[in-house]
């Protein structure tokens, strides 16, 4: 049977007390560092020491990590060289750095248009860890485009830029009260290739509790830490209602 459970509190205060090697998998989504209002206003976003917090709360998340566990880091272009290191000099092993590519993005001004986020893909262990191949695994262009015989029949693992849109205001997917929010395609891919049923997904940044959700619908159990109260409510509910 899968547990979930939601945590209001900062994530520096509420990792150091999880089980050591309790979690088998972490998608985190941590803030950007780029003036987002998360409820306690733009500036809160931007911290001198974004470097030094990032060390501290994947530190955290290496020590929850089962010996064989995967994290999951989506940052933004800004500051992704911070995760990048920081999940380094846990200790951990960097297998994939992946682009999403969003199909459409942002418009900026004097400056290419924020389309692409890096994704950070690292195993505790170097040689052992979940990889569900069949979750990644799509047709090739040899087999669907050119219909050349020597194409592997199974098909094979999809590259390291993913396309898939961001989710807008319009969408049907969009949860109210919460500025951003990772599309169940996204996290339903990661999940489905570092994770089995009945696995531990913690996600330290819950927000709209969109990871916590995909994890119960999949047959996995769920932790997600929230600062906000008000998102740490809506987080709830929609676990709740969701079907495991």
């Amino acid at each position: 049977m899968t547990e979930h459970r939601i945590i209001q509190g900062d994530c520096l205060d509420v990792l150091p007390t999880l089980e050591r090697e309790s979690v088998d998998l972490v998608i985190a989504d941590p803030p950007y560092n780029i003036g987002i209002d998360y409820g306690a206003g733009a500036k809160a976003d931007r911290r001198d020491d974004y470097d030094i917090w990032c060390e501290r709360w994947i530190g955290w998340c290496y020590r929850a990590l089962k010996p064989t566990g995967s994290l999951w880091v989506i940052s933004g272009q800004e500051y992704g060289a911070y995760i990048d290191i920081a999940i380094r000099n846990a200790g951990m092993t960097i297998r994939n750095r992946i682009t999403w590519h969003e199909t459409f993005g942002v418009y900026c001004h004097n400056k290419f248009g924020r389309t692409s986020r890096p994704i950070y893909y690292a195993t505790k262990s170097p040689k052992s860890f979940t990889f569900n191949k069949d979750a990644v695994t799509v047709p090739s262009a040899r087999q669907e485009k050119y219909g050349d015989k020597r194409a592997a029949p199974g098909g094979k693992i999809m590259g390291d830029v993913w396309e898939i849109s961001r989710v807008c205001g319009t969408f049907k997917e969009r949860v109210k009260g919460v500025p951003t929010q990772l599309p169940g395609e996204l996290v339903e891919r990661i999940v489905g290739v570092s994770s089995n049923p009945g696995d531990v997904v913690l996600d330290p940044f819950a927000g709209s509790g969109t990871t916590l959700a995909i994890a119960k619908r999949m047959g996995r159990s769920g932790i997600g830490i929230e600062l906000n109260p008000e998102y740490a409510s809506i987080s709830e509910a929609r676990v709740l209602e969701t079907a495991s």
